[in-house]
């Protein structure tokens, strides 16, 4: 791989990461156009660049909510948990993340090993989950009511929209499509559904970056330049995203990114069934 190949790929996962279109099926196909395959370590770099990103942008809150956690597990000790938690709307926001993580570890570790088989399978394997991501945030859309926001989010909004992120594990499934489609369709707020979508991230990316960095030790794999500015390409790429599609959910439809989904899908499934026969 070389470095311009390295920032495009960087730049495709920046922007797919966090905007509703399935960063796994973007790297699929980027890859395949330009005949390469990334290694272990620019993988885990590329996971890293989308880390920082959601991290910076959201520093604030992050801050505020590690600070309301800590102060909750204080009362837990001085039982009197409760009555912090309903009085800090940081303290449950924590809590709902920590929550809401736990679907996605689950289906992480009891089906790596089918999950890793559809990414490495064919084409319309990606194709076809796109074309559902789509039609999940069209169709989302259209039952969002849009009462709640942080103040009166409660346990089951964060672990429904906890299953949405579990199932975006399948290749071509959007992350922060079908979590925000899930926050639209149990009556989150546009905005902070979107914003609970790119928190609820950060352990699920975290994740992802501890396990490949555990298997690529202290290795570049000869690609260092390339892994670099590919790290870079997709914080910058990443932050841009998260602002982008933060502005334009506030005022705009997201159809845009269900007819993107629609027709990138059609003509990767297609293309893929053609390629078999």
């Amino acid at each position: 791989m070389n470095i311009i190949q390295g920032i495009i790929i960087g730049i495709v996962q920046g922007l797919t990461e966090f905007l509703p279109v399935s960063s796994s099926a973007h790297l699929i196909f980027i890859q395949n156009i330009l005949g390469v395959e990334s290694s272990l370590a620019f993988d885990t770099f590329l996971h890293l660049g989308s880390l920082l990103a959601v991290l910076i942008y959201f520093r604030a809150d992050i801050y505020k909510m590690i600070l309301a956690w800590v102060s909750s597990v204080g009362d837990i000790l001085q039982h009197r948990f409760k009555e912090g938690f309903y009085s800090d709307p940081y303290k449950r926001l924590a809590w709902y993340v920590i929550l809401a993580t736990i679907p996605v570890a689950l289906v992480g570790v009891l089906f790596e090993s089918q999950v890793d088989a559809l990414f490495a399978g064919a084409l319309y394997v990606p194709g076809f989950f796109l074309f559902v991501t789509g039609t999940i945030l069209y169709l989302s859309q259209r039952m969002a009511s849009g009462q709640i926001d942080m103040s009166h989010m409660g346990w089951f909004q964060s672990l429904f929209m906890g299953l949405g992120q579990a199932c975006a594990i399948m290749p071509g499934l959007s992350r922060s499509g079908t979590t925000i489609a899930a926050g639209l369709v149990i009556g989150l707020d546009k905005e902070f559904a979107a914003k609970f979508s790119f928190i609820l991230s950060i352990p699920a990316i975290f994740g992802a970056f501890v396990l490949q960095l555990k298997d690529i030790g202290l290795s570049m794999s000869g690609d260092g330049a390339a892994i670099i500015l590919g790290f870079v390409a997709a914080f910058v790429s990443g932050y841009l995203a998260i602002k982008w599609l933060l502005d334009l959910i506030q005022n705009k439809s997201l159809d845009i990114f269900s007819y993107y989904c629609w027709i990138v899908g059609i003509i990767v499934f297609m293309g893929s069934i053609a390629h078999i026969f």
